[in-house]
């Protein structure tokens, strides 16, 4: 399987800086763990720090792979994942094969996903259209949504013009 490079978008907050936006989130982080008895310890910063620096949606797979060399276990990878959902820090998307990817999830607009089925490519999009078509869908009937997720499975244009 081959996976693009760069598939994350950050959509920039007008004065914000990557350094600011690192800090924000380790605040998130460490105050949720010291909210539950527990603290920053160097794996879990290990963690933290690689997916700040990630360019596309990791796997649990690939932060091990990453980080083991680090001491780092499976298992911990794993309690570490779970954390930073519990605390909103990241979300998952199904990836190729049902296996979730990740994506660091704070001070991120709305955002749906396009997934590649033959080299696992993940795309974001942004559909402004498609959202005020839902929001006024659910006005209309009087549902008051909470949270949604587009995910479409396909094919990308290096892998379509490949077939």
């Amino acid at each position: 399987m081959r996976t693009c490079a760069k598939e994350l978008v950050y959509f920039r907050q007008r004065n914000s800086d990557r350094k600011s936006y690192t800090e924000r989130i380790y605040r998130l982080f460490t105050g949720y763990l010291a909210g539950h008895g527990l603290r920053l310890t160097g794996q879990r910063r290990l963690i933290l720090d690689y997916f700040l620096k990630a360019d596309r949606h990791l796997s649990r797979e690939d932060i091990y792979t990453a980080l083991r060399r680090h001491g780092i276990g499976r298992a911990t990878v794993f309690r570490t994942l779970k954390m930073m959902e519990k605390c909103k820090l990241v979300d998952h998307v199904v990836g190729m094969a049902g296996k979730p990817r990740f994506e660091v999830n704070i001070e991120r607009p709305h955002h749906d996903h396009l997934i590649c089925i033959n080299c696992g490519r993940i795309q974001e999009v942004r559909w402004p259209k498609l959202e005020a078509i839902q929001e006024e869908t659910c006005r209309k009937i009087g549902f008051t949504p909470n949270w949604h997720h587009h995910e479409i499975f396909g094919w990308c244009r290096d892998c379509s013009r490949k077939k």
